[in-house]
């Protein structure tokens, strides 16, 4: 059986391009989720994926980058996938089944994927770079707060946070009762 696995990093991004390219490649089945792809265990479909797939079958993918973030992941994930005697076909490489129970095949996935992750690493020193620019220019003023001193659920938490001599109150259970964090507490009664 031939799996198509599609993944984009968030979720106003569009799957639809991937898709296509998977069910032009013929997949019976194509795994598909919106969610970094930083940490393995966050993907459900993926990890779905490497579950279901069995002796025989392929997993195919757009780019390298949309099955690993990390050399280190890419090489466990094919060295689990070989275990099971499933093949990888990587699109953005012509299409060409990379067998990674050879030599060369290992070298090709180690190489790509270190270049996968090289790529991603600059992305993001790029962003950095452009939110430091911004913040000399004076334009960039970091993520937006979620509460502002007019939220009234932070006011009332405040109000119980700083009177916990008289009201017995931990901090657990003021976090349960307004739905306001122990570190949005703890940052907003310093302020």
């Amino acid at each position: 059986m031939k799996y198509g696995y599609a993944r984009v990093s968030s979720a106003g991004q569009n799957l639809s391009a991937q898709i296509k390219k998977l069910e032009e490649n013929e997949c019976d089945t194509i795994y598909k989720e919106k969610v970094s792809g930083r940490k393995k265990e966050n993907r459900e479909q993926f990890n779905l994926l490497l579950e279901t797939v069995k002796d025989g079958d392929t997993i195919v993918v757009t780019k390298l980058d949309r099955f690993a973030r990390s050399t280190k992941d890419a090489l466990y994930t094919i060295e689990y996938l070989n275990s099971k005697g499933v093949s990888l076909i990587v699109m953005n490489m012509g299409g060409d089944k990379i067998d990674t129970g050879t030599a060369i095949g290992k070298l090709m996935i180690t190489v790509l994927s270190g270049i996968a992750e090289f790529e991603a690493d600059m992305i993001k020193e790029r962003q950095l770079e452009g939110i430091e620019e911004a913040k000399q220019r004076g334009v960039y003023k970091g993520r937006p707060k979620k509460y502002t001193e007019n939220n009234k659920a932070l006011q009332y938490a405040l109000k119980l946070f700083h009177d916990r001599a008289r009201n017995k109150m931990t901090v657990k259970e003021i976090e349960e009762i307004t739905k306001i964090s122990r570190a949005t507490l703890y940052r907003a009664g310093k302020e």
